[in-house]
């Protein structure tokens, strides 16, 4: 999954909202195919790993990566919906806002003798998945609810399935899907000169 990744550039505003990314997590690629980089437990633990939300010996099991895609498919129904203008679905806030509550938002006050007071979040290892997807919600409700909420725009170049951060007039995740959609579109000019052409000679 690594080397995909490597091929595969984090879409414009992913370094900066980690649910961005998370969101970007299943990617359509041209000629039917598919990357899912939460498809296993173990591609699962890697993610979160990458970006600081498990150890690497955390253990992800199945059921946890489904928790994680699932909250990915209610988050990506929250980003398509602000887009297109319309109200949120209900299942989808319900479903950020219990993976927000799934871990404590306040760092505890601790004392031990080489620190003396400090303030940390508690973070026991048998709740891992409940600290990512609340980190994960809480990144997402933040894009949501910023400025840059209204750059939010998914890849124009079908069949990418991505979301980015618009900078300028620019609409495309990756220099790989820009460079497609450029194609496809000096494509249908060629096609459709061609076609006027021949009209024009039968005519």
């Amino acid at each position: 999954m690594r080397i995909m990744n490597e091929t595969l550039p984090l879409a414009p505003g992913a370094d900066q909202y980690p649910a961005l990314d998370f969101a970007n997590s299943a990617v359509a690629l041209p000629g039917g195919h598919y990357i899912d980089f939460l498809g296993t437990a173990e591609a699962a633990g890697a993610w979160l790993t990458d970006h600081g939300l498990a150890p690497a010996d955390a253990g992800i099991r199945e059921m946890c990566a489904a928790q994680l895609r699932s909250l990915r498919e209610q988050i990506r129904a929250l980003l398509a919906a602000h887009m297109d203008g319309a109200p949120a679905p209900k299942g989808a806030l319900a479903a950020v806002n219990d993976a927000l509550t799934r871990a404590p938002a306040a760092s505890l006050l601790h004392w031990d003798t080489t620190r003396g007071l400090y303030r940390a979040a508690a973070h026991p290892t048998d709740q891992i998945l409940d600290h990512a997807l609340a980190a994960l919600a809480t990144d997402a409700a933040d894009l949501l609810t910023s400025t840059d909420a209204e750059r939010l725009t998914a890849c124009g170049s079908p069949p990418c399935n991505r979301y980015l951060l618009r900078h300028g007039r620019r609409h495309w995740c990756s220099t790989r899907c820009g460079d497609r959609a450029r194609a496809a579109r000096a494509y249908a000019r060629r096609t459709g000169s061609a076609e006027e052409a021949l009209i024009r000679r039968n005519q």
